[in-house]
């Protein structure tokens, strides 16, 4: 009787391993199908982002003008980027301008957000209205800014001596006009990601909150933000990325002037590396600018998300 029992278990235990066994082999296998999907867009992003990635990096080291011969310099192009006046101001400018511009479009779009997220009338027309800044043509958005700004503000504003005058002019206060421009079409992609943070949090918890007679502003420093912290994590690492790397409010607005004082990083390398000769010094402006903005999203995630675990 124990040798039977003893052969069922043991048979038992084997068609257990035995399947088991034929569960991961079938997990271990892809269908060439997805081999034939994924295969092309692998190529095409090779093709068409690292390959040419590697030779912009290849190119960095030498003193490639975009024509003609060129000879290796080493890190010589590196050493005077950090020499070059030009180049630091416009790095001046790119994060002053990132800043203001992702401050300003946190904070009104975490504030519009909210709001579209109360019961109101016709929410949902209103959310699409807010949308429609981010799926219009930024260089057409911003010749129609470029309008207002240099004759419709003078002359409704005539008797402020800040738009008295042109501003786009105004080298001091350009850059507050293209910020302008900037955060009204970020504002929109921003809006959304709060509005889907902002329904995750259960109603229930509000009216917890307001039966132990907390205010409206308590209640959005101990329920409301904690709760979209990670939300908020995403909207801050990209709109920093995205303002950093500026470029068509500048063009449709000032062109980089008056001067360079509005001139951005995005726009130096485009100006000198396509245009000035400077292919090779520009494109290892480009490596340290891709090395600068890795850092720094590298850098948020990690101090945000941990803000978000002391939640």
């Amino acid at each position: 009787m124990t040798t039977l029992t003893e052969a069922v278990r043991t048979a038992a235990t084997g068609d257990k391993k035995q399947r088991a066994r034929r569960i991961r082999n079938s997990g271990s296998r892809t269908p060439s199908t997805y081999y034939w999907m994924v295969w092309p867009a692998v190529i095409a992003f090779a093709a068409f982002h690292t390959v040419p990635m590697i030779i912009g990096i290849f190119f960095s080291f030498t003193n490639y003008a975009g024509y003609g011969e060129w000879n290796f310099v080493g890190i010589a192009n590196y050493f005077n980027l950090f020499r070059d006046d030009r180049v630091l101001q416009a790095y001046g400018f790119s994060f002053l301008f990132a800043i203001v511009a992702t401050v300003l479009t946190n904070l009104i779009s975490l504030s519009i957000a909210m709001g579209l997220n109360a019961k109101i009338r016709a929410r949902n027309f209103w959310r699409g209205v807010y949308f429609v800044p981010y799926v219009l043509a930024i260089l057409v958005i911003g010749y129609v800014f470029q309008f207002l700004f240099s004759n419709s503000l003078p002359k409704i504003l005539s008797g402020i001596p800040l738009f008295a005058d042109n501003i786009l002019t105004n080298p001091d206060w350009a850059w507050t006009a293209i910020v302008a421009l900037a955060v009204w079409q970020a504002c929109a992609f921003s809006i959304i990601i709060y509005i889907a943070g902002l329904q995750t949090i259960p109603g229930e918890l509000y009216e917890a909150a307001a039966l132990d007679g907390a205010k409206p502003w308590r209640q959005f420093r101990s329920i409301t933000f904690p709760l979209i912290s990670a939300f908020f994590t995403i909207n801050v690492v990209l709109s920093l990325k995205g303002f950093l790397q500026v470029f068509d409010p500048i063009i449709s607005l000032t062109n980089g002037g008056p001067g360079t004082s509005t001139e951005s990083v995005t726009m130096l390398i485009f100006r000198g590396g396509f245009s000035g000769g400077e292919f090779a010094y520009q494109t290892a402006n480009a490596v340290v600018f891709f090395i600068v903005i890795t850092v720094i999203s590298l850098l948020q995630f990690r101090v945000l998300q941990r803000r978000e675990a002391d939640f």
